[in-house]
């Protein structure tokens, strides 16, 4: 199985090898072509290295993707995987003589073994059928707001890049979300009582949409953003004895627990009076079921 696809100089290029070798399979992927240096330097200032940075190569061939992140910074680290064990021992030689050995490591491994847990960054340059296969272990492995670069192809139609660089070959960036779907249940203190929310979020890479029941009102969960762990969203709903309400949530995603504030508006209770704004502690806890779904009867909605 071939994981060793560095970045092609040209697109007529890309073409050719497509036309002469196939993509039907991935033990058909055996072509180990270097990567062009200014698309690696692309790649690597749009993922905005830091200091603190963990950068892997997934398919690491001869080692200039991690080596060139580790020029480039003086304090990070990284390590590539590859099956080729010739252009890992290459890597590490080359690596002793850049100086950078004591930050910068090669391993003879499959990227499908490869623990990306820790990592902050995640280069490939692999042919599309691959880098679509490890979505999902990046997807289930990688740490909320981990970058994954790629460049000309992508991660699949429906995992939309993050950021993209079009000057010359596509270069495009990932930001890992947190997974949030499900059933989400938080209490509020509003109005002198507490009130129980039971949303529900559906989720699609980065993307989310969710409902939310307070009482026996439903509404919408708005303008829902996912950016690594930090999620917010808005909820504008009638909610007994406190009127028309605006809320506002922000918070971190730390598995089944969100924790964050929300700011909320309370409407006016006479024409001359203040809007009423209050920020309160927000901490939401996923469960197995869902006060959704509870009978309503004919009150309203």
């Amino acid at each position: 199985m071939m994981q060793t696809y560095p970045l092609i100089p040209g697109a007529c290029v890309v073409l050719m090898l497509l036309a002469a070798f196939g993509v039907r399979a991935q033990e058909r992927f055996a072509l180990y072509v270097p990567s062009d240096p200014v698309n690696v330097e692309r790649m690597l200032k749009l993922a905005g290295l830091k200091d603190d940075d963990v950068v892997v190569d997934l398919g690491s061939g001869d080692g200039r993707i991690v080596l060139t992140a580790a020029r480039m910074n003086p304090k990070l680290t990284g390590w590539g995987v590859d099956v080729d064990e010739k252009l890992v021992n290459e890597s590490n030689m080359a690596a002793q003589k850049q100086g950078v050995a004591h930050r910068v490591k090669f391993f003879h491994r499959n990227a499908f073994d490869a623990d990306i847990s820790n990592v902050t960054v995640i280069a490939m340059w692999l042919w599309p059928e691959i880098m679509r296969m490890l979505r999902p272990k990046i997807l289930a492995e990688a740490r909320p707001g981990t970058r994954v670069l790629t460049n000309l192809w992508d991660m699949g139609s429906s995992w939309k890049a993050d950021q993209m660089d079009s000057d010359g070959m596509p270069v495009h960036m990932w930001i890992v979300p947190a997974p949030v779907g499900g059933y989400w249940n938080w209490d509020l203190p509003l109005s002198g009582a507490n009130r129980s929310y039971a949303a529900m979020l559906e989720q699609q890479f980065q993307h989310t949409e969710g409902v939310v029941r307070v009482g026996n009102r439903r509404g919408l969960l708005e303008n829902m953003r996912v950016n690594g762990g930090d999620i917010v969203f808005q909820l504008d709903m009638t909610i007994d004895g406190s009127g028309f309400t605006k809320h506002l949530f922000s918070g971190k995603v730390n598995g089944d627990v969100i924790v964050g504030t929300v700011r909320i508006v309370l409407s006016k209770k006479r024409p001359n009076d203040k809007e009423e704004i209050i920020e309160l502690p927000w901490r939401a806890t996923r469960e197995k079921t869902s006060a959704y779904f509870a009978p309503t009867g004919l009150g309203p909605r």
